[in-house]
């Protein structure tokens, strides 16, 4: 028994060194290597390399150039596929090949291939093994030693920017490109040159020092406005100077629509590296604000890309190629014309401007003052221009049509609706107001509201025409604090408005004691409002209730109701009646804007704006009318800074005047 034990111990043990010493098969071997390749892990699959392979390549060749060409075509979702063969007879043999397959994605789309590799038995460090003959052709079959792989991109052209006319507010244009040639520049010269372009003379120097420049050759210093014909003169009279003319972004109604269109740049590192993964790379342009910057991936378009083989004999193979695909228009429900009228008639105000059709909801213009020049933004402003423009105390950089602003009276419509809806307001009821100031009771302390004009009884109608404080702060107070929120909220405050172009969400701040809750109602307090959500607002006065939704692009749907039945349409009817009365009765504070034939409804407002209750601050006039016959247009303008300037009136007679153009 011991020795039958004994005997099976032994062939056990014979068998297990016979397993241990038995040599690794070619397929082992090869799957081993395709199982690092998926990896990515090139170093390692050097050590795989024959003798022949590995003098024909380094190490640090070899793994340098694999990462380089899946880096610079972005490969991904690489999948190498090798199925071993059931019966291989090659393991017996010196050497062995096999069929490999290997899919991948690309910039230029997707590349699959399949390639024949041989592999042979060598001996290293008295092993035998097996190992794989490598050539260029594992990178792709078509590549052989001395080739080239191209990678070559076509930019897209930029979707235009429209208005509803098809007048482009950004179009694709061309600017003159100034440069001078190399090894002709005299320092005499140097010194004009650095003051026409805005340019230091070290900027200048090192770009002609730059590597890559050779004497006789034309180096491009910077880009300038096809406008600006004075400074190409004078740039072309310095004889070194040479000009081109390249394709870039221009923007024909440059100032009076900066704000709303925004402009182009170079994408930044910072940028690149997070929309790297929606095809943008470094040499793109990017929207750096406004329209440019909402619809920049449609604007954008794709890249066409062309991935191939150059051969030694200047033949080309092709790899992978997409097609470029050019960005889309956007048309918009603007009018440039009529955006370009109330941007000159703001003229060197702070404030802004905006106007739209109140029955479609179609935004016909926004303007924000004072602006920029969005063609010099897009060349670049130099440091000294930039910081012009940041420490500019008027804050030409503010795009004022999107920030919110306490409404000041243009408010009190709104009140008027929320109190006649919830029976706190009755229109023909006449309140005793005494005097120009007035507070509840002595719990107010020195705080008191003010109006302008005296007069008792005041009904809703006296109140509109003479925009009285006293009597919408009392109205607020009776509709009480719960019942002015809800109502509030159901003319679109706290909510954000589904548009196009981004806006601070209008709201209605603290009404915590009775003197917001009162401030609130004549729209003081906290409440702040966008002008574009005030615009909806009124809506309701004309489409019998029915808030309309605002919109900016040409393809929405026009006439959406944005809240339904915020105020009843009799409601609606009396407050339309009421605003008209506002410009036509003589003592209405929008009387000056009343005109022959061409009848306006509408509201004024003065806002103060100041730290704390009690102080004198400044103030932003308020002017909101329309043409209560023929409601196509309705404008809306605030202007900063009135006080001891004429208030809001310098809003209405700026109103009055764009009508008087357009009507």
């Amino acid at each position: 028994m011991k020795k039958l034990v004994g005997v099976l111990l032994t062939a056990v043990l014979i068998l297990v060194i016979a397993g241990c010493s038995k040599e690794p098969t070619p397929q082992d071997r090869f799957a081993e290597y395709i199982n690092l390749w998926n990896q990515q892990k090139f170093d390692k699959m050097y050590d795989y390399l024959s003798n022949s392979a590995k003098k024909k390549v380094s190490k640090e060749e070899f793994t340098g150039r694999y990462k380089k060409i899946y880096s610079d075509l972005q490969i991904t979702h690489l999948k190498l596929t090798f199925k071993k063969p059931k019966d291989d007879n090659q393991a017996d043999k010196e050497k062995a090949d096999y069929t490999f397959s290997a899919k991948m994605d690309s910039l230029a789309g997707p590349i699959s291939f399949t390639y024949k590799a041989n592999l042979k038995k060598e001996e290293k460090n008295d092993k035998k093994n097996w190992y794989v003959d490598w050539n260029t052709g594992f990178i792709f079959p078509q590549l052989k030693a001395g080739d080239k792989i191209s990678l070559n991109t076509i930019q897209p052209k930029r979707g235009e920017i429209l208005d509803r006319y098809g007048n482009s507010l950004a179009a694709n244009g061309q600017v003159y490109e100034v440069g001078v040639v190399a090894g002709d520049l005299d320092n005499s010269v140097l010194d004009p040159l650095s003051k026409l372009l805005k340019m230091s003379k070290e900027e200048i120097t090192k770009e002609l020092e730059a590597s890559w420049v050779q004497k006789g050759m034309f180096v491009p210093l910077k880009k300038v406005s096809m406008e600006d014909k004075q400074r190409i003169a004078q740039l072309v009279a310095l004889k070194p100077v040479q000009t081109r003319k390249v394709e870039a972004r221009v923007y024909p109604y440059g100032k009076a629509a900066a704000q709303l269109i925004g402009y182009v740049g170079p994408i930044t590192a910072e940028k690149l590296e997070k929309l790297k993964d929606k095809g943008y790379t470094a040499g793109d342009v990017i929207g750096v604000r406004g329209l440019e910057q909402v619809f920049d991936e449609q604007l954008k378009g794709t890249s066409g890309v062309k991935i191939s083989i150059k051969k030694a004999d200047g033949s080309e193979d092709l790899l992978a190629e997409k097609s470029v695909v050019d960005g889309k228009n956007i048309k918009l429900t603007i009018d440039a014309d009529l955006q370009s009228v109330i941007y000159d008639e703001m003229g060197k105000n702070a404030g802004t401007a905006a106007a739209m059709n109140p029955v479609t909801g179609e935004t016909l213009a926004l303007v924000s003052t004072p602006s920029f020049d969005p063609n010099q933004a897009m060349l670049g402003f130099t440091s000294g221009e930039w910081k012009k423009l940041q420490d500019d105390k008027q804050k030409p950089l503010l795009t004022r049509f999107s920030q919110v602003f306490a409404p000041g009276s243009v408010m009190k419509p709104i009140t008027a609706a929320v109190g006649l809806e919830s029976g706190s307001i009755k229109p023909n009821q006449g309140v005793a107001i005494n005097g120009l100031k007035w507070q509840k009771d002595k719990s107010w302390g020195r705080y008191y509201v003010t109006r302008v004009h005296s007069g008792s009884p005041m009904n809703l109608e006296k109140a509109f025409v003479y925009s009285d404080n006293i009597y919408f702060a009392q109205a607020a107070l009776k509709i009480r604090k719960a019942h002015f929120s809800a109502g509030l909220k159901k003319f679109g405050f706290e909510s954000e408005l589904d548009y196009p172009y981004p806006l601070e969400v209008s709201k209605i701040g603290g009404l915590d004691n009775e003197i917001l809750l009162a401030d609130s109602g004549y729209g003081q307090g906290q409440i702040q409002m966008s002008i574009v959500h005030l615009m909806s607002a009124y809506t309701a006065f004309i489409n019998k209730g029915n808030m309309i939704k605002p919109i900016l692009l040409a393809a929405d749907k026009q006439g959406q109701v944005f809240q339904e039945a915020v105020v009843s349409a009799d409601h609606a009817a009396l407050i339309a009646a009421d605003l008209r009365r506002v410009v036509a009765d003589p003592h209405g504070t929008a009387h000056a804007a009343d005109m022959k034939g061409y009848p306006l409804a509408g509201k004024t407002g003065t806002a103060e704006i100041k730290q704390k209750q009690g102080q004198t601050g400044t103030e932003n006039g308020w002017f909101i009318a329309y043409n209560p016959e023929k409601p196509d247009l309705l404008i809306a303008m605030m202007v900063e800074n009135v006080q001891k300037r004429g208030g809001s009136q310098i809003p209405v007679k700026k109103v009055k005047n764009i009508f008087t153009k357009w009507k």
